[in-house]
């Protein structure tokens, strides 16, 4: 039986363009040879959000667009870097899977992954060490941030 806390539930996907949009405005960038990954605190995204079509809770208080809890991921593997729609696929479980496991040990942050071309050729243990390091900076740079502001 999974644990309740490491399934990849709806609230941790990006699911709509705008949320998409938010990320790719201004990220913080991990890259390597494999991938490239998006990421922006969810407090800069929620303050870009247009907050007009959130419910009010009275006169002054807002509640944000989305009930957030934890990261949250989306993915943009193209056609033109996987051709084949089972490439596409086994990246795409591969890094799904690598999040919903690393997913507590991440700050609040908006991340969308990006694969280059040569991930259709790596193996899944490549992919998974180049996730691995990818996490390790991301929480890096965001506790630095956090800690500078």
């Amino acid at each position: 039986m999974t644990n309740k806390a490491a399934c990849f539930s709806k609230q941790a996907r990006l699911l709509k363009a705008d949320e998409f949009s938010r990320v790719f405005k201004k990220p913080v960038r991990s890259s390597d040879r494999y991938l490239t990954i998006l990421a922006v605190s969810q407090q800069v995204s929620m303050q870009q959000a247009d907050l007009n079509n959130a419910p009010k809770l009275d006169n002054t208080s807002i509640l944000p667009i989305d009930n957030i809890v934890g990261s949250r991921l989306g993915l943009a593997i193209s056609k033109k870097n996987a051709k084949r729609a089972v490439d596409r696929n086994r990246i795409k479980r591969i890094i799904r899977e690598s999040f919903r496991l690393n997913r507590h040990t991440l700050p609040m942050i908006d991340l969308v992954v990006m694969a280059k071309p040569i991930t259709r050729q790596a193996e899944n243990a490549q992919i998974f060490a180049s996730l691995d390091q990818h996490w390790k900076k991301l929480r890096q740079q965001f506790q630095l941030n956090e800690s500078n502001t």
